[in-house]
């Protein structure tokens, strides 16, 4: 499949009609929202808006999270209409975020180092009380991030949902040095992959490679056909060399409605 088959398929897959366990999925003509069972993340995943309504449209959604008192997040895509939608949204409060590169791997014809045994040895990670020693891996690495909201969901999504999360990390030296993990979306064909920071001191030995290869392998023993990543432009041109495809440049636009003290 080329990227615009592919794209299409995300749409239709990972945007319109997919759900989550931790959400409830709401649909109108006009969006695709999910709101956060545990009162975390709540976003509009899908639009399908025109020049004509889009003021009407998002005044309506900000006047529906305002009802909830709970920010909401709107998952903006460079092929979303109108063309302005951004702007539109920015003007109404909306935060707009940097751009992001959706990437896509079709396993089908993934490079064939991907499908070897990995480089450096990987460990699986499958005990939710090693999380926060897996994710000092991204604290230091991003240092002054907060990681708690992450690794509460890392930790509960192992306890209680394992079979949609695999949690990956390389032990160097008897510490973390690298960690990784991927979702799974049952009944689409679309894992996403996450993380994959490397300790400064470790980079350039194969780790973030190992890391890829194993998840991949995982999804295709699984049956899931693509792999998707939000890559910055710092990441992308790694994940380009791996044999990720650009699909469309995507921005998170966050609206803030919480009350807070």
């Amino acid at each position: 499949m080329n990227s615009k088959q592919i794209l299409e398929l995300y749409d239709q897959q990972m945007r319109r009609e997919i759900t989550y366990p931790t959400t409830r999925r709401e649909e109108t003509p006009y969006v695709v929202r999910h709101i956060s069972l545990e009162g975390i993340q709540n976003f509009v995943l899908y639009s399908s808006l025109s020049e004509s309504n889009a003021d009407d449209i998002i005044r309506g959604e900000i006047a529906y999270f305002e009802k909830l008192g709970r920010d909401v997040e709107w998952k903006v895509y460079n092929h979303d209409t109108p063309a302005n939608l951004k702007a539109r949204l920015a003007k109404y409060g909306f935060e707009v975020g940097e751009a992001e590169a959706l990437m896509a791997l079709d396993i089908e014809n993934a490079p064939a180092f991907l499908l070897q045994s990995p480089k450096v040895p990987v460990r699986r990670i499958t005990d939710p009380a090693q999380v926060d020693e897996i994710l000092s891996v991204q604290r230091k690495v991003w240092a002054g991030e907060d990681y708690s909201d992450l690794g509460h969901q890392l930790k509960t999504d192992l306890q209680d949902r394992p079979e949609i999360l695999s949690v990956y990390a390389v032990i160097m030296d008897g510490i973390p040095v690298s960690s990784a993990w991927i979702y799974y979306h049952p009944g689409t064909q679309f894992a996403d992959l996450w993380g994959g920071a490397t300790l400064p001191a470790y980079r350039g030995r194969g780790v973030y490679s190992s890391l890829l290869a194993a998840r991949t392998q995982e999804a295709r023993q699984r049956g899931f056909r693509f792999l998707t990543i939000d890559a910055s432009p710092m990441s992308r041109p790694i994940v380009t060399k791996h044999g990720f495809m650009f699909l469309d440049h995507t921005y998170p636009c966050l609206l803030r409605l919480s009350k807070t003290e």
